[in-house]
């Protein structure tokens, strides 16, 4: 089947040109509707880089939601990219190195009694952060042995990421643009997107030193946009001839980290470079062993599969129809499961 890249419009085709039982397709769309009640949703679909089916309700389409944690999945892209262009020799060396204030956090201005930074914490690679297990103000947690996810990790990789180019000054954290900057210019701009960012803190007592742990970039973006670099994503930084990201890098990115192979229980294997992945079946049961996604809080979700040439985004998914957390993973997974099964060929 033919591909293609989208250019500041999207291309639609019938589903059924693209693969899909329609059917079963418009079975999904029903379920969604029934499932979601007068709750807002969107769900969008892209193959081959043709919009197959958007569906939504109560949300505009050109509206932009935080992605949480799904910016992980960015930050992630922007190391393999800083790394491409020779900024760093490697995802291994050493944070404090380029960072160094990432150190200057004593007791009592953490983030809470007992978390500040350890002299462990000078070991700390950019690999560590992103694949979130860095142990970085835990007490107990040697660098590369614990599978912890957390915030304030990620926000010593995009302070020290945006250090690099000149774009954070932990002595006037408002005062440059800050990581997100770097971002939309390296990986939104190649791509045509129009996606933001900002900048958000947890309430933290007053002596956090949140100038150096703090400032965490949040990404917001449309559907389209969660379509559009998950496209990327799926082509492993490909963007119609044109390497924005390195394929080697998004390779190893999507696939379960050797720390937590080494480290983890069998039921954690599942987590890669900022991206959560089924390499080992770990993540979703029933779904291609070379899907992967970028997940936050409040369904907001992008699953790729490249094989199949499929993007899934939800922005929001279903999710404040749930009480119980798992409840809530669950329905996103389901939204996966149904798409997928729609697919026939």
């Amino acid at each position: 089947m033919d591909m293609t890249f989208p250019g500041a419009e999207w291309e639609t085709r019938p589903p059924g040109d693209l693969g899909f039982d329609a059917e079963k397709l418009a079975r999904v769309q029903r379920w969604l509707h029934e499932v979601a009640g007068d709750r807002s949703f969107q769900v969008g679909i892209a193959r081959y880089g043709y919009l197959a089916a958007e569906w939504r309700q109560g949300v505009a389409s050109d509206s932009m939601s935080s992605q949480a944690s799904a910016a992980k999945s960015y930050y992630s892209t922007l190391l393999g990219i800083i790394v491409a262009e020779g900024r760093l020799s490697s995802p291994d060396e050493r944070v404090v190195d380029y960072y160094p204030e990432m150190m200057d956090v004593g007791e009592q201005e953490g983030p809470k009694p007992g978390r500040y930074a350890f002299e462990k914490d000078r070991d700390i690679t950019f690999r560590h952060l992103i694949c979130n297990v860095s142990g970085y103000m835990k007490p107990g947690e040697k660098p590369g042995e614990v599978f912890h996810y957390q915030t304030y990790g990620m926000n010593i990789l995009t302070h020290a990421m945006a250090k690099i180019y000149g774009c954070y000054d932990a002595d006037d954290p408002e005062g440059l643009p800050g990581c997100g900057k770097v971002i939309e210019e390296k990986l939104r701009d190649p791509i045509g997107g129009i996606w933001t960012h900002s900048h958000s803190n947890f309430d933290l007592w007053p002596s956090a030193r949140l100038n150096i742990f703090g400032y965490y970039t949040q990404v917001h973006t449309t559907l389209r946009d969660q379509l559009r670099v998950g496209y990327l994503w799926a082509n492993y930084g490909n963007w119609n001839g044109v390497q924005v990201a390195p394929e080697s890098y998004l390779r190893e990115a999507t696939v379960t980290n050797d720390f937590i192979l080494e480290n983890e229980p069998k039921e954690n294997w599942k987590y890669g470079h900022g991206f959560w992945c089924n390499d080992r079946g770990m993540q979703w049961k029933d779904a291609p062993r070379d899907s992967f996604a970028a997940s936050g809080a409040g369904a907001k979700h992008i699953w790729m599969c490249p094989r199949l040439g499929l993007v899934i985004a939800q922005n929001p998914g279903l999710w404040d129809q749930f009480r119980e957390e798992q409840d809530k993973i669950g329905s996103q997974n389901e939204v996966i499961a149904r798409v997928v099964n729609a697919v026939k060929e």
